[in-house]
């Protein structure tokens, strides 16, 4: 599921589960390329469970950020609400299982605006895999598919401005 991208994107939220690897990597990815390409976007990201809410990013997603000059400033973890729906012009999930959370939630009005954020990557890859319980190669292939997708996505949204 691809949402049609229109000039009205403005606010962009990441989700995936917990809110401390995928989606505020994903946030701080696409902040720092927003201020080099000069879009005019706001990002957020949020949790499908509140397990972590309040907390920092991952310590082992920081580190692999830092080694690529991104920081997460002013990122923390927090749970979706049904308000996000509303607020944000396009949602995007980290893997199908996400995307399934968020369509059970999801009024059926804003349904247009979800999809996986792997949607927007050049290859066949379309989750971007929950690196949480392995080592710090997992979360350097998560920076890699989401700084991909990332590129994918502000490529499409240039083009609509």
């Amino acid at each position: 599921m691809l949402p049609l991208l229109t000039a009205n994107i403005r606010k962009i939220l990441f989700v995936c589960m917990g809110n401390i690897c995928r989606s505020p990597t994903a946030e701080a990815i696409a902040r720092a390329k927003a201020q080099d390409t000069g879009l005019a976007l706001e990002f957020d990201s949020a949790g499908t469970i509140d397990y972590h809410q309040g907390e920092q990013p991952d310590i082992r997603a920081q580190a692999a950020l830092e080694r690529r000059g991104i920081d997460f400033s002013g990122i923390r973890a927090r749970k979706l609400t049904q308000s996000d729906f509303a607020e944000f012009d396009l949602i995007l999930a980290a893997d199908e299982q996400n995307l399934a959370d968020l369509l059970g939630r999801c009024p059926e009005a804003y349904q247009h605006k979800l999809a996986l954020i792997m949607a927007f990557g050049k290859g066949s890859t379309v989750e971007v895999p929950d690196p949480y319980y392995g080592g710090s190669d997992g979360f350097e292939r998560v920076l890699d598919l989401l700084e991909e997708a990332i590129d994918g996505l502000f490529n499409e949204l240039q083009a609509t401005y």
